[in-house]
């Protein structure tokens, strides 16, 4: 399917999907993909369906066993000759909804991304003596093969050697992705499997949230034909940040007033204030070394989505897919809040008949104020 420029793919099937035939092409109407930065992607396909005196019996697009539950489908947008997966997800739902008028009739696929696949089974395990980033690694070792996974584990930075008691049936009644994010949650780390590079190919990140690295092309606010965002607006929330008190083995307590900067880069000249103050309740058998590490992770986290800046652009005009779990500068919206943002959601909606590309995206930071003067396209 070609959008004024953009040629949109689709691949569907068990296991390993295949080009759509042509008919399932045809009845494709929008694609709703919808990534966050925590948590499970989605997507949605709206098909146009009828019956013909062929489909006395029911609607042909229904019977066909590509797009059959649990079956899984890849979504793949070129811009030029380069593929970009934008979704490898499972079918997970179906909607059917009979219209009176010619057609009007709607038939909706919708799923989640590959890692829904890790959340069907509680099976619990033991882990004598590992650490978890071990564990990590060991429990995303079957999914490998299967969805083309490249895992990248990061290890804590402040981490105590478990004895093998502590690591034995650690896993009661939780999933493989359960527990994956149990095991992030007590670091401030984030787990989330991402299409790509290529299609048919998944990476999967466990790690603190990645908040450094190279930007994506600008996005630029009232600048003319530099333009390329068609709303965002800002809000500022000066309750999000947290000081953090919690308790030392001895019964003393620490109260933590500052980010700190070994897991995350600064973004912004004005951080907010840490007005509000909470208290961190210790998990037995941690020291004091991992107790003051897990409050910091707290701390940080919540100062993450101080300002938020939520808004919409056109793809072509972008000339490229913004992402999310990345890092994006934004100019043209004046000092306070320009600068560089992390991407936290993005939802892509293609309408095929229409032939538009647009996103929808929300981004975070700790304050106000862009880190230099410029900022480059």
């Amino acid at each position: 399917m070609n959008l004024l420029g953009i040629h949109l793919q689709l691949l569907i099937g068990p296991t390993v999907p295949v080009l759509a035939p042509l008919k399932v092409n045809e009845a494709l109407q929008s694609v709703e993909v919808t990534h966050k930065d925590e948590g499970r992607s989605g997507f949605q396909l709206t098909f146009q369906i009828g019956r013909s005196a062929l489909d006395i019996k029911d609607y042909s697009l229904l019977k066909n066993p590509l797009l059959k539950p649990f079956n899984r489908v890849i979504l793949v947008i070129y811009f030029g000759i380069k593929p970009i997966p934008i979704m490898d997800g499972i079918i997970t739902n179906q909607q059917l909804a009979p219209g009176n008028d010619p057609g009007s009739s709607k038939f909706i696929l919708s799923g989640e991304d590959v890692s829904v696949m890790m959340d069907l089974e509680q099976e619990p395990r033991e882990f004598p003596g590992l650490l978890e980033d071990l564990i990590v690694t060991l429990t995303l070792l079957p999914y490998i093969p299967q969805f083309g996974l490249a895992p990248q584990v990061e290890s804590p930075q402040t981490i105590r050697p478990p004895t093998p008691d502590e690591r034995t049936s650690q896993k009661p009644k939780l999933t493989d992705l359960a527990y994956i994010n149990q095991l992030a949650g007590q670091y401030g780390f984030v787990f989330y499997i991402e299409p790509g590079p290529l299609p048919g190919t998944n990476f999967a990140y466990w790690g603190p949230p990645p908040r450094r690295g190279e930007r994506q092309k600008a996005l630029s606010v009232n600048m003319g034909p530099n333009t390329n965002v068609n709303s965002i607006n800002f809000r500022y929330n000066a309750l999000g940040p947290n000081k953090v008190t919690y308790a030392k083995r001895d019964g003393s307590q620490e109260t933590l007033t500052s980010t700190s900067l070994a897991t995350t880069a600064p973004l912004v000249s004005s951080p907010a204030e840490l007005k509000r103050r909470i208290f961190w309740s210790a998990s037995d058998g941690l020291d004091d070394v991992q107790r003051r590490a897990r409050a910091q992770a707290e701390l940080d986290k919540s100062t993450y989505e101080v300002v938020t800046a939520s808004g919409d652009l056109d793809a072509l005009s972008y000339g490229q897919i913004l992402k999310p779990r990345r890092l994006v500068d934004l100019r043209g919206a004046g000092m306070s809040y320009d600068g560089t943002y992390y991407v936290k959601n993005v939802t892509h909606n293609i309408d095929v008949i229409k032939g538009e590309y647009k996103q929808s995206f929300t981004m975070t930071r700790e304050g106000t104020g862009a880190l230099t003067p410029f900022v480059s396209p």
